[in-house]
């Protein structure tokens, strides 16, 4: 078998691609080859999702590997934060996740990350692992080595004990992984808290029954809702395939915007290191950095993306960073996005707080209402961004290029950037307590917008 046209499946952060034209055992094998080849790794964790192609990638990548000098450890089954914990683990040299998250049934992927879990990315090592595969004529032959370490029991504790110094009362939550692999950290963790747990499409199932596991589309978040109030649940919780994304319902079926979440933590954590740095993205940033402000610490902007939030981390040594869709970074995870630590967080936040999630949050989303992240088509995303930015720069107060166009007024802004791998414009909008005024200026751009599409 022969390896897909260049760049089919390496992507800005990963890889991702169709089963098996785009990516399948040959590319694997040869990206095994590669990444111990250019990093000359003694030792690499390895696990996976749940996806029918899943395992066989895993084991030629581990034949990968093997031929170019490293040995392998398989965790198995697992969430990518896991192989995050396993990178960063002594002895361990890096880590592979082979994981397609909410994309379609028929892709798969990979996470890469080197000791530390130090993220390789398109400017840190992934292009040239895409040159040295597409230029490799390697065949797979023979079998993987692999040393088995189910790693969870090490996992557990440590989420425990980032918990250790809060409560968590008895409470009753929602937890829909979508058939991935978020049930598996739930089990664990089940018998070590006082919650009970409602679980739906918990059982790991390759076929996605229930539909691919995505809750960044309204359609995959009706059966959460639904069990939250069937239940009287406390709070819900639904994943993405990996589990790296986290998302929220409150006691009432709400569906919580990852933006609001970002700043109900950050403020939290701010309570127990004051002055420290949080990282935001740029989509929407005033109730962050509102919040943040106002708790004592340092908010610092960065490019969106898992790279480069980390890279940023790491840099401004940020105790935490969010993005509004859903992905949450921990300097004590090693400046890794985690999608269990902050539904725990939000447990103990509503146990010592003595209120719903609602409360929590609703006066947030008032003095900040946002429009949510809307995707549209378009002929040339650079074209349509030049439109914007011209029709947009009188009166405003601050155009920032930071990822995509963001515009600030007075008393709104926007950010609108191309996607990364589709012909797409994504917006975001939000005011100051002022949501008619939010709404106006939402559907003021989308018809902007909308008039450039293809």
């Amino acid at each position: 078998m022969t390896a897909s046209k260049p760049a089919s499946c390496f992507k800005a952060y990963d890889i991702r691609g169709r089963v098996p034209d785009e990516l399948n055992p040959t590319i694997a094998y040869r990206l095994g080859l590669a990444y111990a080849q250019r990093f000359e790794p003694v030792s690499v964790a390895l696990g996976c999702d749940i996806r029918h192609s899943s395992r066989s990638l895993l084991e030629a990548i581990a034949l990968g590997l093997n031929h170019g000098g490293s040995r392998v450890t398989d965790i198995g089954y697992c969430g990518t934060e896991e192989i995050y914990f396993a990178a960063q683990q002594p002895g361990c040299d890096g880590g592979i996740m082979i994981t397609a998250s909410h994309n379609p049934a028929d892709y798969n992927g990979m996470k890469l990350v080197r000791g530390g879990a130090i993220p390789i990315s398109g400017d840190s090592g992934l292009r040239e692992l895409e040159a040295a595969v597409y230029a490799s004529t390697a065949e797979p032959s023979g079998t993987p080595i692999m040393t088995r370490d189910y790693l969870r029991p090490r996992y557990r504790r440590f989420l425990l004990d980032f918990i250790a110094n809060r409560t968590i009362k008895p409470l009753r939550v929602v937890v829909n992984a979508g058939n991935g692999t978020a049930g598996l950290v739930i089990d664990a963790l089940e018998p070590h808290l006082p919650l009970e747990f409602i679980r739906i499409h918990c059982d790991p199932d390759p076929d996605f029954p229930n539909g691919i596991p995505n809750p960044l589309e309204p359609d995959n978040r009706q059966a959460t809702i639904d069990a939250v109030k069937q239940h009287g649940a406390d709070f819900g919780v639904a994943w993405d395939g990996d589990f790296d994304r986290c998302f929220l319902f409150d006691e009432n079926g709400r569906f919580i915007e990852g933006y609001y979440i970002v700043g109900l933590l950050a403020k939290a954590l701010l309570e127990e290191v004051p002055g420290a740095t949080i990282i935001h993205d740029p989509r929407l940033t005033w109730n962050t950095i509102d919040e943040v402000t106002a708790a004592g610490g340092r908010p610092v902007q960065s490019k969106t993306g898992h790279a480069f939030i980390k890279e940023r981390m790491r840099a401004e040594d940020a105790l935490y960073g969010g993005e509004m869709s859903a992905h949450h970074y921990f300097r004590a995870f090693g400046y890794c996005d985690n999608g269990t630590l902050p539904w725990l967080l939000v447990a103990a936040l509503i146990s010592e707080k003595g209120k719903p999630l609602s409360e929590l949050v609703d006066e947030r989303m008032r003095l900040f209402p946002a429009s949510g992240e809307i995707n549209r088509t378009v002929a040339d995303s650079d074209d349509t961004l030049a439109l914007l930015e011209k029709e947009y720069s009188e009166g405003a107060i601050n155009i920032d290029h930071t990822d995509g166009l963001s515009v600030e007024f007075a008393e709104w802004r926007f950010n609108v950037r191309a996607s990364n791998t589709e012909p797409l414009l994504r917006l975001n909008v939000e005011s100051r307590a002022n949501e008619p005024l939010m709404q106006e200026k939402t559907q003021e751009l989308l018809a902007k917008i909308e008039s450039t599409s293809a």
